[in-house]
C-alpha cells in the first residue's frame, strides 16, 4: 500500500509542477505537431459533401439563431 501512496504523491507532485509552470507563462496550450493543419486538411470532415448528420446540425443551429434573433426582437427592454 506504501507503494501506491508513494506512486501517487510522486504523480501528485508532477501534475502540480506542470499546472505552476502553465500558469507562469501564460500561454495558451497549443498541440505541437500544428493538427490536421499541418496534414493539408483544413476541416475535421474533409468532404465535398457534408453528411446528413452535419447537415441535420446545422439545420439545428440556423433554426436556433433564428429563434434568438427572433427573441431578440421581440424583447421589452
Amino acid at each position: 500500500m506504501s507503494t501506491f501512496f508513494l506512486a501517487f504523491g510522486f504523480f501528485l507532485v508532477i501534475v502540480v509542477a506542470m499546472s505552476i509552470g502553465y500558469l507562469l507563462q501564460k500561454k495558451s496550450i497549443s498541440g505541437s505537431c500544428g493538427g490536421l493543419g499541418a496534414l493539408g486538411i483544413e476541416k475535421a470532415c474533409d468532404c465535398p459533401e457534408p453528411c446528413d448528420r452535419k447537415k441535420a446540425r446545422e439545420a439545428r443551429e440556423q433554426a436556433r439563431q433564428e429563434k434568438l434573433k427572433e427573441w431578440q426582437r421581440n424583447q421589452i427592454i
